[in-house]
């Protein structure tokens, strides 16, 4: 047991799904030690955003996994008013031989960093920002105000303040532009750090907002008319030293070569990786034209309708633009699984490098879709074309188990059958009260 902690604290070890919940089991901290797993069951990969498991997925009543903490995950989250501290340890899912269950989320990205390090010796640093509504809050609203921010007082002080003692390393707190809606930060890290911290951010901001009796939601959209909720994933590569090999002053956006050829894998496959990041039935109500979202596969220069963005640099008193500058995806919401998120990402931006593709057009400026830009390449519109864009896609399918993709499938379409025939206000509260 670490110094510091009660005698009757627990641990959580904790695996997040195709659905993005977090899942797992609890025991007590004092009996957990350095070779403790816990058993999982293989089926569990079947449970959607709706809370059952669904039909038609390969994995029945039969079988048997481990949760594997990763030692180095373990994080202590304490200071929410009225609840007890706990320790989260992430696991990677594992045959119950040891071996490395092809279906693990968290696996898929491990294995996708390594590949980038071994075929083509690069590193990969990211963070996530995360945007939410305050759905209790009825009062006015003004977006980045201090008076929205002092509004939510203590509860901003508290979660930057337990984020930091979690290790999260918190960068800003803010009222956002839409309707109650505020965005939590943080700093860069490894690929599958940043995973894991995205996912305990947003069950922090739960539990927070729980304890100060108020509801806390990510969903992408909580009513109609109101904005959206996102969820943005910032990167930038660098060689097996640290060298940053982004940035290049010569070039459009200056935007280094390899860099271009990695943005353009990301940019061809989007379609494909659409319903991936934007996996729920009301994530296209955010993908639309003029939302500060995207609707087409294009990668901007600071421009907030990109779904790939190059991000801008600090270069005030002489501070250096290189390793600096970096992408920021823009088109995912919290229905998508932190760790299947990024894999993806990198691995589409692997294939192409693998093509040495060149860099995609830049766009420069606001977005004219009735002029200059009218023939960007569309992002499916629906969840449903989202799939079939999915399946389409040799490459992008190569990169999972078939079971892994069968089982995805069958949730997205069985999610997709029970929320589209409603009314759009009662889809979004389907996922408010999920997400």
């Amino acid at each position: 047991m670490t110094a510091g902690t009660a005698p009757d604290e627990l641990v959580f070890v904790a695996t997040s799904d195709i659905a993005a919940r977090t899942k797992g089991r609890a025991m007590r901290l004092a009996d957990f030690d350095d070779g403790t797993s816990l058993g999982w069951v293989p089926a569990n990969l079947g449970i959607g955003p709706l809370g059952h498991i669904v039909d038609d997925i390969p994995f029945g009543s039969h079988g048997d996994l481990r949760l594997l903490p990763d030692l180095a995950s373990r994080t202590r989250i304490d200071g929410i008013p009225g609840a007890h501290p706990v320790t989260i340890m992430f696991a990677d899912l594992v045959e119950t031989d040891g071996t490395p269950w092809s279906a693990c989320p968290r696996t898929f990205l491990r294995r996708a960093v390594e590949e980038l390090e071994r075929e083509h010796g690069l590193r990969v640093r990211c963070a996530f920002e995360h945007e939410f509504v305050d759905m209790a809050e009825t009062g006015e609203h003004h977006p980045f105000s201090f008076a929205g921010f002092r509004r939510l007082e203590p509860i901003g002080s508290e979660l930057m303040t337990i984020l930091d003692r979690a290790g999260i390393e918190p960068e800003t707190w803010l009222p956002e532009y839409g309707q109650h809606q505020f965005e939590v930060t943080f700093g860069p890290t490894d690929p599958v750090t940043a995973g894991d911290r995205a996912i305990l951010v947003r069950d922090i901001v739960y539990d927070l907002f729980a304890a100060h009796g108020r509801e806390a939601s990510f969903a992408p959209v909580v009513s109609p008319g109101t904005g959206n909720n996102g969820v943005h994933v910032h990167f930038g590569l660098s060689d097996l030293e640290g060298r940053p090999i982004a940035y290049d002053a010569d070039r459009p956006g200056r935007l280094s070569a390899l860099a271009g050829s990695f943005a353009a894998g990301i940019i061809r496959h989007a379609p494909a990786l659409t319903a991936l990041f934007a996996p729920l039935v009301t994530s296209y109500e955010r993908l639309r034209p003029h939302s500060w979202s995207t609707a087409r596969a294009f990668l901007g220069v600071q421009n907030r309708e990109a779904l790939l963005r190059i991000c801008p640099t600090n270069e005030i008193d002489g501070r250096d633009p290189a390793p600096q500058l970096h992408l920021e995806f823009r088109g995912s919401d919290i229905g998508a699984n932190p760790w299947l998120l990024v894999g993806a990402l990198l691995r589409a931006g692997m294939q192409g490098l693998r093509e040495g593709l060149e860099a995609p057009p830049l766009v420069i400026g606001e977005l004219d879709l009735d002029g200059a830009h009218r023939e960007l390449p569309r992002l499916p519109e629906s969840l449903d074309e989202a799939l079939d864009c999915l399946l389409a896609d040799d490459i992008v399918t190569g990169w999972f188990d078939p079971a892994f993709l069968a089982t995805f499938e069958a949730i997205k379409r069985d999610e997709s059958v029970f929320v589209r025939g409603r009314p759009l206000a009662e889809q979004c509260e389907v996922y408010t009260r999920v997400y």
